[in-house]
């Protein structure tokens, strides 16, 4: 995966500054969110406000409508409870109740450009288990985004993931990875969430990416659900998401998502 021959887009100062706008807004839908998930709320109610935040800023949900294996994805938000990894389809009938888990991730186009982020919340008290899962995933992802520096490797970022989260007992899913963002939601290069160090391409000023572990309680197989959107753990553990959009610079990295 690291060697196959991928076209990555340089983005310019100008174009880094459309991705910082609809990542502040991603990431502002994402901490206000934080205030309003507990129990009783339904994953519908978590869509209809992203999407009425993102259109009263006169900008565009980056999920509504992307293609998929069955149908076009319904919603402008991904929202995955529990042992759900990714791509869960928000429902007005399905409830939070206090020790659940739920993902959200969602992304914003604006004037050409993507932002795309998620975050993972506990829904009243959680296990001691949900919230160390929680956290670990949080910092593998720090941890990753430390090494999306100019001259470091592609590898860099996916053994810091995946370092993290081996050695604290959880397993990093492979069937799906990060990726490049700019101009289309989905970019070269993919970015697993496990590999070597120091393999890879190279990481150059103007590379943006979406760096995001999904991280699951048990084993890393998942399995696709009958709407042909959901992805779950194979084995019913729990799984968390977190995901930011960062720019690599001259000497560092920027967040595009960060609040």
């Amino acid at each position: 995966m690291f060697f196959k021959k991928q076209s990555i887009e340089l983005k310019t100062t100008k174009e880094i500054e459309k991705m910082r706008i609809a990542g502040k807004v991603v990431g502002e839908i994402l901490e206000k969110l934080s205030e309003m998930i507990k129990p009783g709320i339904t994953t519908k109610d978590i869509d209809e406000f992203s999407e009425k935040y993102i259109r009263k800023l006169k900008m565009t949900p980056a999920f509504l409508g992307v293609s998929g294996a069955r149908c076009p994805f319904p919603a402008s938000a991904c929202v995955s409870i529990n042992d759900e990894v990714v791509h869960g389809i928000p429902n007005a009938f399905r409830m939070l109740k206090s020790g659940d888990i739920v993902s959200v991730d969602m992304g914003v186009f604006y004037e050409g450009y993507y932002g795309d982020a998620a975050r993972t919340y506990a829904v009243g008290t959680i296990s001691e288990t949900a919230a160390n899962l929680l956290k670990i995933t949080e910092l593998s992802l720090q941890k990753g985004i430390e090494k999306a520096l100019h001259g470091n490797r592609l590898g860099d970022i996916s053994n810091a993931v995946q370092t993290v989260v081996e050695n604290a007992g959880f397993s990093v899913v492979r069937d799906f990875v990060g990726h490049g963002i700019g101009r289309k939601l989905h970019e070269d290069p993919q970015i697993p969430n496990y590999g070597k160090a120091g393999v890879g391409v190279k990481l150059l000023p103007g590379m943006v990416l979406a760096i995001e572990p999904m991280v699951n309680e048990g084993s890393h197989e998942v399995c696709m659900l009958d709407d042909e959107w959901t992805v779950a753990t194979r084995d019913g553990s729990l799984s968390a998401h977190f995901e930011h959009t960062v720019a690599i610079t001259e000497n560092d990295y920027e967040i595009l998502t960060k609040v």
